[in-house]
C-alpha cells in the first residue's frame, strides 16, 4: 500500500540519520540510565507498605471509568488534598502520568491572543501541550533569563512562562528565583514542571520551588510519580481555581480512564516513604553518588583529552572529549557529537555490563547527542568508578 510505503521511507530517512528508535530488553545491567533515583521502584520498604495498606485488595482491578464518570473515588480526591498540602498548595489535580498532565495544562490554559513563553529545553509533553491550543507560543534560549525578559516586553494578553525546575536531558537548574522575579514585575504566570526535582529537592522531596520557598510565586506545579517516587502517574497542583478549571477544560483529563486504586494506593505510600528515616538515607546516598562521580569524571577529564576508543570499537581514533554538562542533580550528560558515535560508546559501555543510554537527535539537537547518565542512592561507588573508567579513563 502506498500509505505504507510512505511510513517506511519516514523508518528509512531515521535510519540514514542514525536516529532510528528501538525497544529493547536489558537484563542484569547496572542501572545507570532509569529516573528510579532513590530506588523506591525496587525497594522492600516501598512494596511492604503498599501490600500492608488497609485500602489494598479494595476497588477492583480497574477505575472502569474517567473521574467525571466512574472512576472517581474518595480516596483519589483525599490522595490530591494530601499531596497538595505535603507539597504547600491548595489543590491538586492527578493525570495517567506526567506527560498527560502537561499536555492537559497547556491545552487549555491559555487563551487565544494569550502567550506562553519556554524555555528552548522545555519538555516535549508541554510543546504537545502547546500544539493543541490557541495562544501565541514563543522560545526563549535556556536558562536565558534577559532574553525571557525581551519576550516579556512584547508578550501579548494573559502572559505565561513555562521552565523545569530540573530539565531531563541536562539535569540543569532553572534559575527560579530571577524567572519569579520577572514574572512579578510582567503581570506573568509561572509554571514549573518539578518532575526532576520531586523526591530529590527539598527537605522531604517537596521540590524545588518549596525548597525555595517559592510556592506563592507560581500559578502551577507539576510533579510526577513516575521517577523518584518510583509509581505512576502525576498531578498538577495550584489553586482550587485551577483544580476546577483543568476538571472542565484538561482534555487529557477529562477523556481518558482513570488510574487504578492500586496505583494510587502506590503513590500515597511514596509519599509516606518521603517522610521516613528511610528517605533520608536514600537521599543521603544518592547526594553522595552524584559528588562521587562528578570528582571522578572531572578528573579524568582534566587527565584525557580524547576519548580513548581505538578505531574498530565504533569510534574513529582521536575524537575529542567531549563535553561534560555541569548537574548538581542525578542527571549527568556527557555530549558526544555524532548518533553513531554515542550510540557506539552507549553499546560498548552496555556490553561490559553497565546500562548508560545514548540519547540521539531528534530528541536532542544535532551537535548535542549525548551519554545520559542516571545515578541512584543504590549504585555503589565500585560501579560509579567503573562506569567513569569505561567512558574516560582506560
Amino acid at each position: 500500500m502506498s500509505i505504507l510505503k510512505n511510513l517506511n521511507q519516514g523508518l528509512q530517512k531515521r535510519i540514514a540519520e542514525g536516529s532510528l528508535r528501538n525497544l529493547s530488553v536489558k537484563k542484569n545491567l547496572v542501572d545507570f540510565c532509569s529516573n528510579d533515583y532513590l530506588g523506591f521502584a525496587r525497594s522492600r520498604e516501598l512494596d511492604e507498605a503498599i501490600t500492608n495498606s488497609p485500602y489494598y485488595g479494595n476497588g477492583g482491578i480497574g477505575s472502569t471509568g474517567s473521574r467525571l464518570i466512574s472512576g472517581n473515588s474518595a480516596f483519589a480526591e483525599d490522595l490530591e488534598n494530601y499531596i497538595a498540602k505535603f507539597h504547600k498548595a491548595e489543590a491538586g489535580l492527578i493525570f495517567n502520568s506526567g506527560y498527560d498532565a502537561n499536555v492537559g495544562l497547556f491545552s487549555c490554559i491559555a487563551k487565544k491572543g494569550d502567550t506562553i513563553l519556554y524555555d528552548a529545553l522545555i519538555h516535549a509533553s508541554v510543546h504537545d501541550g502547546m500544539r493543541m491550543g490557541i495562544a501565541y507560543t514563543h522560545a526563549f534560549r535556556h536558562n536565558d533569563v534577559s532574553h525571557l525578559e525581551e519576550k516579556l516586553k512584547t508578550a501579548q494578553g494573559n502572559i505565561f512562562i513555562a521552565v523545569e525546575s530540573v530539565y531531563s536531558m541536562d539535569g540543569d537548574e532553572a534559575p527560579l528565583k530571577e524567572m519569579a522575579a520577572l514574572a512579578e514585575k510582567y503581570n506573568a504566570a509561572l509554571l514549573v514542571d518539578e518532575a526532576h526535582a520531586t523526591g530529590v529537592y527539598g527537605e522531604k522531596g517537596e521540590g524545588k520551588v518549596v525548597e525555595l520557598g517559592l510556592q506563592d510565586k507560581v500559578l502551577a506545579r507539576i510533579h510526577t510519580f513516575g521517577k523518584a517516587l518510583g509509581c505512576h502517574g502525576g498531578i498538577v497542583i495550584g489553586d482550587g481555581v485551577l483544580r476546577n478549571y483543568l476538571i472542565n477544560f484538561a482534555r487529557s483529563f477529562i477523556y481518558t480512564t482513570a488510574l487504578p486504586m492500586h496505583s494510587l494506593i502506590a503513590v500515597k505510600c511514596a509519599y509516606e516513604l518521603l517522610q521516613t528515616d528511610y528517605y533520608k538515607q536514600q537521599k543521603q546516598k544518592l547526594e553522595k553518588n552524584v559528588e562521587h562521580f562528578k570528582s571522578l569524571l572531572l578528573a579524568c577529564i582534566d587527565n584525557y583529552q580524547i576519548v580513548p576508543y581505538p578505531k574498530g570499537e565504533g569510534l574513529d581514533e582521536g575524537i575529542k572529549a567531549i563535553n561534560f554538562v555541569a548537574s548538581s542533580s542525578p542527571i549527568q550528560a556527557i555530549i558526544i557529537e555524532g548518533n553513531e558515535n554515542v550510540k557506539s560508546l552507549a553499546l560498548s559501555i552496555q556490553q561490559k555490563g553497565y546500562d548508560a543510554r545514548a540519547i540521539v537527535g531528534p530528541t536532542v539537537p544535532k551537535g548535542k547527542e549525548r551519554i545520559r547518565i542516571c545515578l541512584h542512592s543504590f549504585n555503589s561507588e565500585k560501579e560509579i568508578k567503573e562506569l567513569v573508567t569505561l567512558l574516560y579513563c582506560q
